[in-house]
């Protein structure tokens, strides 16, 4: 190739250096005006159209370093002018942030479209665009939440947990006052009742077919309508679902801005719902008087309160501690072995990351809620006594299935304070030494030399471990089709 070839070639190559088109456009445009020049005036002494040139200066095109040439000649300055890297004035620098802006996934993921920034958009206009995009994007960064900073997230609120035994009065009085508006006289919440608390609050409850998969329920603020799905699984309880829509509503949560925020608003939800329809004054009359009998059981406080065996098990730990005087934990753990919720104040010690997180560890193959699986008899509850590095424990523990595979739920104590529970004469023992690694953590040594170069599992972890915060006004759910199905169900 000779030099003149190289030269035709760099003339008809669009210009490639640190200004982009954005920044050339505003510089030819604002060399044009100070010169007094229409964009007419300019394209006619570059005979090029002026549709041409005005996609120049907005940065829709870039310019070819030879047209570049010849409008800087028109402009009577240079094209290293044209190009220089130093700021533009105040106006020419924010039009071409909220340039960049509009063209940017924030603006194109909330659907508005680009529009042309002429002259009369005052100044304040465009720092407040460029400071409600600053804001969106930080808040898309908060709440797309990391795997740590979920575990740490979850860490910070156990701890809270743990502080406060697990009791949250505000929400017992929150819990208290609605009862008391819906005339409760105390026990077991009836399915009547739940209607009613849905009433006070201005709901009408209606059941249909079509429901969002992704929901469990959907609130039309608007007019006052909860829908709810018309069918119901077998184990289900009619109550929950319509509890757990209004909960939100009693407790004013708005949409989260991080995942420890999202976490906070599921755990008091749960709270709420459980104070509910296990009512604490009556809740601590009925406990207390089991524990003057020695007979404290969860099976029989489920049943009092026609509620599931783990709701029984949560409310008790919210209860124990500040009306019986019971240090406790509670574990849910999975099928496969992973633990998905725990809590304690007993100073049980559960395994846990370098994070402090005991969500997702493997809980002992000896202990409690991972022997229960292998019990026949799913009638009865089982009861063992667990020797460990930290003292003795006696658990209770149940297997109930779910939508993502059996759970087993356990709630136990000291064995000092055994004496207060039904199923203390258990014979069932074992020993747990899961703060060291041979315990159960690694194989036999004969097991692991035979098969440690030979296996390669597909590891199964509960999808519930696993999910972190996604982005959109409501986590996890589909938000079209939350918007179609009110559409279609809203009243004419």
């Amino acid at each position: 190739m000779t030099i003149d070839e190289d030269r035709a070639d760099a003339a008809s190559a669009p210009v490639s250096t640190a200004a982009d088109a954005l920044s050339i456009g505003r510089r030819i445009r604002q060399v044009r005006t100070a010169r007094g020049m229409t964009l007419d005036e300019l394209a006619a002494a570059v005979s090029r159209a002026p549709s041409q040139l005005s996609m120049i200066e907005t940065g829709k095109r870039e310019p070819k370093l030879s047209l570049l040439q010849t409008i800087a000649r028109a402009l009577g300055t240079t094209i290293d002018a044209l190009l220089a890297a130093e700021p533009l004035d105040e106006r020419a620098s924010l039009e071409i942030a909220v340039e960049r802006a509009m063209k940017g996934p924030t603006f194109q993921a909330l659907g508005i479209p680009p529009f042309r920034i002429g002259k009369s958009v005052p100044d304040g206009v465009l720092e407040t665009l460029l400071a409600l995009h600053g804001e969106i994007e930080r808040l898309n960064d908060e709440r797309s939440a990391t795997p740590e900073e979920a575990r740490r997230a979850n860490v910070e609120l156990r701890h809270l947990m743990r502080r406060q035994d697990n009791y949250f009065g505000e929400l017992e009085a929150q819990a208290e006052r609605i009862l008391a508006a819906v005339d409760h006289p105390g026990g077991p919440l009836t399915q009547r009742t739940a209607s009613e608390i849905a009433a006070h609050l201005g709901y009408s409850l209606h059941y249909v077919s079509d429901l969002p998969a992704s929901t469990r329920s959907v609130a039309d603020n608007r007019t006052g309508r909860l829908y709810l799905s018309s069918s119901i699984p077998g184990r289900g309880d009619s109550r929950t679902p319509v509890l757990q829509a209004l909960a939100g509503r009693i407790l004013g949560h708005a949409e989260p801005r991080s995942y420890a925020e999202f976490l906070r608003q599921r755990v008091e939800t749960n709270y709420l719902v459980g104070a509910l329809m296990v009512p604490e004054s009556h809740a601590a009359a009925f406990l207390q008087d089991a524990k003057s009998r020695r007979a404290i059981s969860i099976e029989d406080l489920r049943d009092a309160y026609s509620v599931s065996y783990e709701t029984a098990a949560h409310r008790f730990t919210n209860l124990a501690t500040r009306h019986l005087g019971i240090s406790v934990h509670f574990l849910k753990v999975h099928e496969s072995g992973t633990i998905t919720k725990a809590y304690e104040n007993d100073d049980v010690n559960f395994p846990a990351d370098r994070f402090g997180s005991i969500e997702g560890q493997l809980c002992c193959r000896r202990w409690t809620s991972r022997v229960v699986f292998d019990i026949p008899d799913k009638f009865n509850p089982y009861y063992q006594y667990t020797d460990t590095g930290n003292g003795t424990y006696w658990c209770t523990a149940r297997v109930e299935p779910s939508s993502d595979g059996a759970h087993s739920v356990s709630v136990g104590v000291r064995f000092d304070d055994t004496k207060w529970f039904i199923g203390r004469e258990t014979p069932n023992r074992g020993v747990s030494r899961h703060g060291v690694e041979v315990c159960c953590r690694r194989p036999p040594a004969e097991l692991e030399r035979t098969w440690r170069d030979q296996a390669w599992p597909n590891v199964r972890t509960p999808r519930t471990l696993l999910a972190t915060l996604p982005t959109g006004a409501f986590p996890g759910v589909d938000t079209t089709d939350l918007y179609e199905f009110l559409e279609a169900h809203a009243p004419e």
